[in-house]
């Protein structure tokens, strides 16, 4: 049982060695004895976002807590440059389990093209699992403004529904998955690999995306209830058109959960003039994508006229109630 900071050499060798500077952004390298990172902009504006990973397992938390995070960064029109992370620890927990996180984070800021720029690490008894609390730094030019969500625009999304939540339970509840197909449940538990919205958002940024939104908890009925209540205006969405794989499909319905409400980061919403233009843009780019709905003055719907309900508690934790 421990309480506090790891010791020096265990900082250096489970975690700080792992981070090498990869940005040209990046003055500095996480240290012993250095608090602070410093960063040279050159005049863009810069962008911050904090978000907390507390229901990962220990498998997806350094993975999660670098795409999470990035991907609110480009959603704002903003170049994700690196990552502050900081890292709670139960008093049981083994050190070669903070060696995989970091292992982990590294991999998936490379993934990124990231720094990790630095944070803390403890052992605490304030927590009974590893949770992360990281932000992101981003740099945006000055002349960049998203024109905002229009009337009349098409709701563009990318991937597929579900990507994170699917891959959650392929791995935390695969023995109520039993009855499935091993090959499916590899496929499922790899959708981790897909969670970064970085490249397509970029794609978008190059195309006149008028607004993103990264579909996270409440999925991406709630994500698009979201981009469209933010900017003011409606929603009329074609579940038929919404993309989900098969895999999700027979999770999600074996965890009793609608797949179009569950934990999504892997997907990003967009808002555009011209929809299949994006769509074919971002597929050059080996990126799925398909117009989902339009923008519309007022009211939440689907395309059969019932109405969509606003954001609730993400559909996860409700997973196998039944």
């Amino acid at each position: 049982m421990r309480i506090g900071k790891l010791e020096n050499s265990e900082l250096e060798s489970l975690i700080l060695n792992k981070f090498k500077r990869i940005r040209p952004e990046s003055l500095t390298v996480p240290r012993v004895g250095e608090d602070c990172a410093a960063l040279d902009f050159q005049g863009d504006l810069i962008v911050m976002s904090m978000d907390p990973i507390t229901s990962a397992g220990d498998k997806s938390l350094g993975l999660l807590s670098v795409h999470v995070n990035c991907n609110d960064a480009i959603c704002m029109g903003a170049e994700p440059v690196g990552l502050l992370v900081t890292l709670l620890l139960p008093p049981d927990y083994p050190t070669e389990g903070i060696g995989h996180i970091a292992d982990d984070l590294a991999a998936a800021a490379q993934v990124a093209h990231v720094d990790i720029l630095g944070g803390h690490t403890e052992y605490t008894d304030a927590v009974t699992r590893p949770v992360t609390c990281t932000s992101v730094v981003a740099r945006m030019p000055k002349d960049r403004k998203l024109p905002g969500l229009r009337a009349g625009d098409d709701l563009v999304m990318t991937k597929s529904a579900a990507l994170e939540g699917t891959a959650i339970l392929a791995t935390e509840q695969a023995q109520r998955l039993q009855h499935l197909s091993p090959v499916l449940l590899q496929e499922a538990a790899g959708y981790f690999s897909l969670l970064s919205v970085v490249p397509e958002g970029r794609v978008a940024l190059a195309h006149g995306v008028h607004a993103m939104h990264d579909v996270t908890e409440g999925g991406v009925l709630g994500a698009a209830w979201e981009i469209c209540y933010a900017a003011g205006l409606g929603l009329v969405l074609d579940r038929d058109a919404v993309p989900v794989t098969e895999a999700t499909r027979r999770i999600a319905e074996a965890a009793g959960i609608d797949p179009l409400r569950l934990l999504g980061s892997g997907s990003l919403l967009m808002g555009c003039a011209k929809g299949e233009t994006m769509v074919e843009a971002l597929r050059q780019k080996g990126i799925p994508a398909a117009v989902i709905g339009r923008v519309v003055e007022m009211g939440f719907r689907f395309s059969d006229g019932t109405a969509i309900e606003p954001p609730r508690e993400d559909a996860l934790y409700d997973a196998f109630a039944r």
